[in-house]
């Protein structure tokens, strides 16, 4: 995949963290649901931060509302035919999914097999 960005591909072993701002994107067992990784519709790609330069925490602290923090390697990505480049020092973006008003059985599927592969990393105390 071709990009304009000027920095560095990510290796496939590279992590990047997906910050679930919304209750209804984990469920009661824990587990991060599609709606994780559905484009919003002012979103052309998916935002992710690259865990080798931030951490779950990190990337929590940048939302007022963050309910988890999701992980997921890069090369899991790709093997979907999708592609997480970076746009920044500690920021990437997935790219290739479509939104869904565009392609809806497209977008779910692809939302459905990144939430499979993800894994919460950080969750806020329940104090």
């Amino acid at each position: 995949m071709t990009t304009n960005y000027p920095f560095d591909s990510l290796a496939d072993s590279a992590i990047v963290y997906r910050a679930l701002l919304g209750k209804h994107w984990i469920d009661e067992a824990n587990l991060v649901l599609s709606f994780a990784y559905l484009l919003r519709t002012n979103e052309a790609d998916l935002s992710v931060r690259i865990a080798s330069v931030c951490s779950p925490e990190q990337c929590a602290a940048k939302f007022k509302n963050c309910y988890g923090v999701a992980s997921l390697q890069v090369g899991q990505i790709r093997e979907l035919g999708l592609d997480a480049v970076p746009d920044s020092a500690s920021h990437a973006l997935i790219v290739g999914l479509p939104h869904v008003k565009d392609d809806r059985d497209k977008a779910e599927r692809w939302a459905d097999l990144l939430a499979e592969r993800s894994s919460i990393v950080w969750q806020p105390s329940q104090t």
